[in-house]
């Protein structure tokens, strides 16, 4: 899905503003726990059930974010996921002042209409149908190699191919 949402690039003047409304100016930390940040999440998911929620890649709807946070959080709802007991949430690691940290993240949604993409819409149900036999198609085929890769593991370690090394001077 990623190769079909649309990214915008922000200003330097966007990025400082998102900063100072996430209560950031001077430095850039997770939006969402306060660690030192490493990327940027999408606050609103762009694909949820496989299926894309029309939300694109631009500052409305990018936060800085630690990897820990971004990797838990996945295709979440911010609010949902930020307060549950997701693995490595910041609940869940008993991050202190979560409540300030929704209230900024709420005021980040009020800043700007984040763009939404109606994709079947623009494109047409052709398109988009072909899209989706396409995806299909890869899907089964990434199956398909899954399971000649198997096959062919299985060969190599059943044939005495594969040598072991010998051990190190430590072991």
């Amino acid at each position: 899905m990623n190769g079909i949402i649309p990214v915008i690039w922000p200003t330097a003047a966007q990025v400082e503003e998102a900063l100072n409304i996430l209560g950031m100016p001077g430095q850039v930390l997770c939006a969402y726990c306060g660690d030192p940040s490493t990327e940027w999440d999408h606050l609103r998911p762009l694909v949820v059930n496989q299926q894309p929620t029309g939300y694109i890649s631009e500052i409305h709807n990018l936060v800085p974010a630690c990897g820990k946070c971004n990797q838990s959080k996945g295709n979440s709802y911010w609010y949902d996921w930020l307060f549950g007991a997701a693995r490595l949430s910041p609940t869940t690691r008993g991050v202190p002042g979560l409540d300030e940290r929704a209230e900024r993240l709420r005021r980040y949604e009020q800043w700007g209409t984040p763009t939404r993409v109606d994709f079947l819409e623009v494109v047409g149900d052709e398109l988009w149908n072909q899209h989706w036999r396409n995806h299909a198609a890869i899907l089964e085929l990434m199956r398909d190699a899954e399971s000649t890769v198997a096959q062919i593991r299985d060969r190599i370690a059943s044939s005495g191919s594969v040598i072991e090394p010998p051990p190190t001077a430590a072991g």
